[in-house]
C-alpha cells in the first residue's frame, strides 16, 4: 500500500518517528539503527511496511530499502513478530545481520532484547534455506573463478549471499565485488561493496 513516506521529521520518541507529510503526521515504528541517523526537523524518506490486523494498522519504516527487506524477511519467520524483528535490527547493522544469517552466527540475534537462542536459530535456519532457494542459481557462479573476481570462492559466495539478503540484484553484486582485495574478510568485502553501491 505504502512504499515510502517523504516529509519532515516532526518528532522522535523511542522507536517511533513521526513524519509530517503535507500536514499529516504519520507515526512510523522503526529500528534504533534507522533512528540513529534521523534528526528532528530534517527532510526524511522512510521505506515502509504496513502491518494489517483485524483491529490495528501499524506502519513500520526504515532508512533504506535493504533494511526494510531484512525486516520483511524476519517477520516471515514463524514466531518472529514485528517487535522482535525491530529488536534484532536495533542490535546490529543490516550488513552484519545479513552476514550472521548466511554464516549461521546467532550472537548478533541473541544480543537483541527478548530474542533467545531458539528464536535466533530458527531465524538462521529459515532464512538461510529461503535464501538458498531464491539465490541458488545466482550463487552457483561463485563456485568457479569469474573474470575480474579475485576473491576465494567461499568468500565470494558468503559476501554475495549476504548482499542478496539485503535485496541487491545479481548485476549490482557482481559489479560491487569486481576487483576486491583477496586478503579481505567476508565482513570487510560486504562493507566495501555496500560503500561502492551507495556511491552509484
Amino acid at each position: 500500500m505504502f512504499d515510502y513516506l517523504s516529509g519532515t521529521l516532526a518528532h522522535i520518541d523511542q522507536r517511533l518517528a513521526v513524519v509530517d507529510c503535507g500536514g499529516v503526521g504519520f507515526g512510523v515504528n522503526t529500528s534504533l539503527y534507522t533512528l540513529s541517523g534521523l534528526k528532528k526537523g530534517q527532510k526524511v524518506t522512510l521505506y515502509t511496511h504496513l502491518s494489517v490486523k483485524e483491529d490495528d494498522l501499524t506502519l513500520y519504516g526504515f532508512a533504506t530499502r535493504e533494511e526494510r527487506n531484512l525486516f520483511q524477511q524476519l517477520i516471515s519467520v514463524s514466531g518472529v513478530g514485528p517487535k522482535a524483528a525491530l529488536a534484532i535490527l536495533s542490535a546490529t547493522t543490516p550488513s552484519n545481520l545479513a552476514l550472521s544469517i548466511i554464516t549461521g552466527d546467532i550472537k548478533p540475534l541473541t544480543a537483541a532484547q527478548g530474542v533467545g537462542k531458539k528464536i535466533a536459530q530458527r531465524v538462521v535456519l529459515e532464512l538461510k534455506d529461503k535464501l538458498a532457494k531464491e539465490q541458488g542459481a545466482a550463487l552457483e557462479q561463485y563456485k568457479a573463478p569469474v573474470g575480474g573476481l579475485e576473491l576465494p570462492a567461499d568468500t565470494l559466495g558468503e559476501a554475495a549471499a549476504a548482499l542478496a539478503v539485503l535485496g541487491y540484484g545479481q548485476s549490482e553484486i557482481n559489479a560491487a565485488l569486481k576487483g576486491m582485495d583477496a586478503s579481505l574478510s567476508v565482513e570487510d568485502v560486504i562493507r566495501q561493496a555496500l560503500r561502492s553501491m551507495m556511491k552509484n
